[in-house]
């Protein structure tokens, strides 16, 4: 807010009065910062040999102020911030196959990290921002990963009868069930226009497939399921600065060898804020500033650990 003059009056009873004006049509834009915060999606379950395909990872909690939020949720509320005091950001990772990711971070602002596929004997799906997909289990109860309240949703279930993998959550969606042998797609993901363009984030990770060619895909930045014949793949990783989950690998029997499942995306943090500021991003962080648009600048940051701050 820039006064064109500051008026003052005689003291009244040792109070002194002041008015101020806004020049042409200036509008008060109030000292607040809007933000997306990605965390890193979850990896996809790996296989054994001869075994069962993996859960597709969930994505990286998603929270944002502007646009849509993850899980559903009503949208944040932006962050107050006082020039000249430092404010933390972290980017968080994604996770290696069966291997939740890392959360990321703006000030007060935590988004919790993608859960991991499910793996045959070894890992069940994993909860987190968005949940991980679930695996066949021999005939006995699955259990899916969660997602986190207003961040992601839960994964889906793998299929009991022809062993296909369960999608990972997505922040816009449950990840699919998987009912045949094909791996279920992941849920998909929430776009924000935060960045100055509309852009999508966050979808889960494909179920990989079991006895079929067939490979489940993914949205917003989710890597895609491992096919399963008789030579199998691995599944795809999520996209870098997405929070995407990684695809569950794919699976044969009799005969086929173990695969990985892929990591999941690394997540990102973009800061939306007056274009009469200035920020330092600190050491540590990776980033970058756009000009000034529509009254605004943004920042990206896109790895690290560091602070930021305003003058």
């Amino acid at each position: 807010m820039t006064p064109v003059y500051k008026l003052s009056a005689s003291s009244i009873k040792g109070r002194t009065n002041y008015g101020s004006m806004l020049a042409g049509n200036s509008t008060y834009v109030p000292p607040v910062v809007n933000y997306l915060v990605v965390a890193g999606g979850g990896g996809g379950g790996g296989t054994v040999a001869q075994g069962f395909a993996g859960g597709g990872g969930g994505a990286g909690g998603l929270r944002c102020t502007v646009g849509a939020t993850g899980g559903g949720g009503t949208l944040e509320t932006p962050l107050t911030v006082t020039l000249g005091t430092n404010y933390t950001v972290t980017v968080g990772g994604g996770g290696a196959q069966n291997t939740n990711g890392s959360n990321s971070v703006f000030s007060t602002i935590t988004s919790t990290a993608g859960g991991r596929g499910g793996q045959q004997s070894a890992n069940a799906a994993g909860n987190g921002g968005s949940g991980g997909g679930s695996t066949y289990v021999g005939g006995g109860p699955q259990t899916v990963g969660t997602g986190t309240a207003n961040q992601g949703y839960d994964g889906g279930l793998g299929d009991n009868t022809d062993a296909g993998g369960g999608g990972g959550g997505g922040a816009g969606s449950v990840g699919s069930a998987a009912t045949t042998g094909a791996g279920a797609n992941g849920g998909s993901g929430v776009s924000t226009d935060i960045s100055g363009s509309s852009t999508s984030y966050a979808g889960g990770g494909g179920g990989g497939s079991f006895n079929d060619a067939t490979s489940a895909t993914a949205t917003a930045g989710g890597g895609a399921g491992g096919a399963g014949n008789a030579t199998p793949s691995n599944g795809s990783n999520g996209t870098v600065n997405t929070g995407g989950g990684g695809g569950g690998g794919g699976s044969y029997y009799p005969g086929g060898t173990a695969k990985d499942g892929g990591s999941g995306g690394s997540g990102i943090v973009i800061l939306r804020y007056p274009d009469t500021w200035t920020i330092t991003i600190g050491a540590g962080l990776t980033g970058t500033t756009s000009a000034a648009s529509g009254g605004f600048k943004r920042t990206t940051l896109t790895a690290g650990t560091g602070n930021v701050s305003w003058a």
